[in-house]
């Protein structure tokens, strides 16, 4: 009996060491794509299936920008759960309520404002496009952000903090920064989304759906993916600042891989004097890395 213990042991530590090496690997490759730019690149990689992980400058707190409307959605979703909301609700938009200088499909497609847009039109404008006005509309019905932060904070994911709006975050440069996430914290926020552990099976499938839908960041996670592959996905990006730093463009989601297995990947890229396409790029190198590293586990 000691014996088949001894030999049990022996093929449980090999197999660990080979993980390892494999993930060790895979941050050596991404390392030397982050180790030539001038930016501070976090990263979280998960695989949902085989529980392989890797984390890169997981001590540092990277701004969310635009990724904060997931974790809005997900408190948002919630209260439609709880019964307090619902996704067919009305929703009156006054014309005050669409700010110039900000980025929203709403306010495009609804100039002179005074309509009514259901909960679920809202969230998928927020999400899908990203939309700041929706964004902070979603906000006001839920009691602002305090009620997302405590709501992230309570479903387990502490290393994350949720303080401003879209509205306070372009007044001032330096706001976006008390929005902030360490890279595993996304990824393990898009795990327990994907174990359908925090939301009802029809609120989940329809942020899932939104998600895939997601109409911006195409050359990130998605950028050198096989064409089709599903990605349920959050893109966020800062403004570019006098002195030419980018404060953030980032991309976090899940990844269907073609045996039908999937990845959580969060990638921050932070604090960047590299242009636009290149702090793309970073994402998307990183992401063709994850993709061939999950495929080869599969031959």
């Amino acid at each position: 009996m000691k014996r088949i213990f001894f030999i049990n042991a022996i093929v449980f530590s090999f197999i660990a060491s080979s993980i390892f090496a494999q993930t060790d690997s895979l941050k050596n490759k991404i390392e030397q794509i982050i180790s030539t730019k001038n930016a501070v690149v976090g990263v979280s990689i998960y695989g949902l299936e085989n529980n392989d992980t890797l984390n890169i400058n997981n001590s540092m707190h990277f701004p969310l920008q635009s990724v904060f409307k997931f974790h809005i959605a997900l408190a948002v979703l919630n209260e439609v759960d709880k019964g307090k909301l619902s996704l067919d609700q009305k929703i009156y938009i006054k014309k005050s309520d669409l700010l110039l200088n900000t980025w929203s499909p709403i306010r495009e497609e609804y100039p002179n404002g005074n309509i009514k847009l259901s909960l679920a039109e809202i969230i998928k404008y927020t999400v899908s496009k990203s939309d700041n006005i929706g964004c902070d509309i979603l906000l006001r019905l839920i009691g602002g952000t305090k009620t997302v932060n405590n709501y992230i904070h309570k479903i387990g994911i502490k290393d994350a903090n949720i303080q401003a709006n879209e509205e306070e975050m372009h007044k001032e440069w330096n706001v976006q920064f008390t929005n902030w996430t360490t890279p595993q914290a996304s990824s393990e926020l898009l795990k327990v989304f994907y174990e359908r552990k925090i939301l009802t099976e029809k609120s989940y499938e329809y942020l899932w759906k939104i998600m895939l839908e997601t109409i911006s960041g195409n050359n990130r996670i998605k950028g050198e993916l096989p064409t089709g592959t599903l990605v349920a996905h959050k893109t966020g990006t800062s403004d570019t600042n006098e002195q030419k730093v980018t404060a953030a463009v980032n991309d976090i989601g899940i990844v269907t891989l073609p045996n039908g297995n999937h990845f959580a990947i969060s990638v921050y890229v932070s604090n960047s004097k590299e242009n636009y396409e290149t702090n793309e790029k970073i994402i998307s190198d990183i992401s063709k890395l994850a993709w061939d590293y999950f495929i080869s586990k599969t031959k």
